[in-house]
Order: structure tokens, then C-alpha cells, then sequence
């Protein structure tokens, strides 16, 4: 055979070993888009407040749906709604604040998380303030749209929430939208003492974007409801809402009833 030849057969060979390779390289990078699409669903599904509205406590019941649950994992104990959002899920707590980052609330890994209790607050809200993480996440899932309380609308037309523990509902009553740093110990720091409590209070206050006077005082029971920002790097958005023995009406409810 001509040199000609054999060098003609050669960058044929070769251009098929480089067309080959190039295929599998598409194949490989479509199937780990596909697989990357499909995980990104199994995160958002299981993030879903749907998944757990089988469980949400009913009057109807007698919170005995809320107890199916509580079966499956003993360290869920309330259940949280903020009215007219997403925001409709049961509320766990760990040993420590790092279980529940990665931990739905039938106790299975997921890095959707729950949304828990700060480890060193009482299950029946019963210090000046307690803390409510959960992860910020896309799709209005999970503590996904605390943030949109910076705008003044958003803050201004939600006002109010419910929190069921100790088989009873309880009004929230929001008055504060803040904006802080994740390493700030003076904003994170979960039950605050009594003789520290004003100055606290007066701090967050201070800190925060959006205020509604409502006649707050060291005698009540605070909850934030803090999750990451999106608009700096260890920031914080947390809405601040007073605990009741009022239950407020749910207005998105009553809108629906009335169509």
C-alpha cells in the first residue's frame, strides 16, 4: 500500500475514534442533564407543601392526621402556616440545629430539610423569643418567600400566620421584617434573658426594614422565622411575628369562600 493510502486510512481511523468519543461525551453530558433535571424535581417535590398536607391538624379530626405524623417522627411538634403564601409546613426539632438542615419531617435525608425550632428554645414557645430556620428555596418552596417581605406591599398585605402546638392553634401577629448578618449573636440568640430582653427588642427593631407598631413588649412571645437571603452573602431575612392566644382568620381563605 502507498504511503498515501496508509496515511488516508490512518486520519480515517482517527476521525472515527474522535466522531466516537465526541458522541459518547453528548450522551454522556445528556444523561447527566437529564439525571441533574430529574434530582432537581425529587428536591422541589419533596420540598412541596403538598407532600405533608395529609398530616396538616384538623378541627375535623381532632389532630389526628397531625399524629400519623408524629408517629412516623416524634420531633415534630407544631405545625406553621403564614397566610396567603407557601408557607404551610410542620415545624420539627433536634438535638442540635444541624439534624433538620438535611432531614425532612418524616426523619429521611433530604436537602430540602424541614423547618425547625432552634435546639435551645421551648416546644411551647414559651421564651421572650424563639427561632424558626428553614431553607430559602426556589419555586416559593420550604421559607422560600420569607424574602419577598422586603418589599413594603408584601409586608404591609400579610399580616398575620398560625402556629398549632400543644393541640391548640395560636395566632401570629407579624410586626417586623429584618435584614441581618447569619454571625450576628445579638440577633441569633435564642431565648433572651429578661433583663436583656428591651435591649434585644430595641436591636431588632432598630435593624429592621419594615416595622408595624403593634404594641410589642418584653411580656410577649416572640417568633422569627429566619432563612438565607439572596442578596448578600451570610445575610438573613427574618420575619417577626408575635404569638397569640387570638387565631386570626386566614383572609386568602375567606376570599376563596366568597367567590
Amino acid at each position: 500500500m502507498k504511503a498515501s493510502g496508509i496515511a488516508r486510512t490512518a486520519i480515517i481511523g482517527i476521525n472515527a475514534i474522535i466522531n466516537t468519543a465526541v458522541l459518547t461525551i453528548i450522551l454522556l453530558a445528556l444523561s447527566f442533564a437529564g439525571y441533574a433535571l430529574w434530582d432537581t424535581q425529587q428536591l422541589y417535590h419533596s420540598a412541596d407543601k403538598s407532600k405533608y398536607a395529609t398530616f396538616k391538624p384538623s378541627a375535623m379530626d381532632g389532630g389526628k392526621s397531625f399524629r400519623e405524623l408524629q408517629a412516623i417522627n416524634p420531633e415534630v411538634f407544631a405545625w406553621l402556616t403564614v397566610y396567603g403564601t407557601n408557607i404551610d409546613y410542620p415545624v420539627t426539632q433536634g438535638e442540635d440545629n444541624m439534624k433538620y438542615v438535611n432531614t425532612n419531617a418524616e426523619g429521611q435525608y433530604s436537602l430540602s430539610g424541614s423547618i425547625f425550632l432552634d435546639c435551645y428554645n421551648s416546644k411551647d414557645f414559651s421564651n421572650f423569643n424563639s427561632i424558626l430556620y428553614g431553607h430559602h428555596m426556589e419555586k416559593n418552596a420550604m421559607f422560600g418567600e420569607i424574602g419577598t417581605f422586603a418589599t413594603k406591599k408584601m409586608f404591609e398585605s400579610h399580616r398575620y400566620g398560625n402556629i398549632y402546638f400543644d393541640e391548640r392553634n395560636h395566632g401570629i401577629e407579624f410586626f417586623a421584617f429584618v435584614h441581618a448578618d447569619a454571625y450576628d449573636d445579638a440577633v441569633f440568640a435564642p431565648d433572651v434573658k429578661e433583663e436583656a430582653r428591651q435591649a434585644y427588642l430595641d436591636n431588632l427593631l432598630e435593624l429592621a426594614v419594615h416595622v408595624r407598631d403593634i404594641g410589642i413588649t418584653v411580656e410577649d412571645n416572640i417568633v422569627m422565622l429566619s432563612t438565607c437571603s439572596a442578596s448578600s452573602t451570610n445575610g438573613r431575612d427574618i420575619l417577626i411575628g408575635r404569638i397569640t392566644d387570638t387565631v386570626y382568620e386566614d383572609a386568602t381563605v375567606v376570599t376563596k369562600d366568597n367567590k
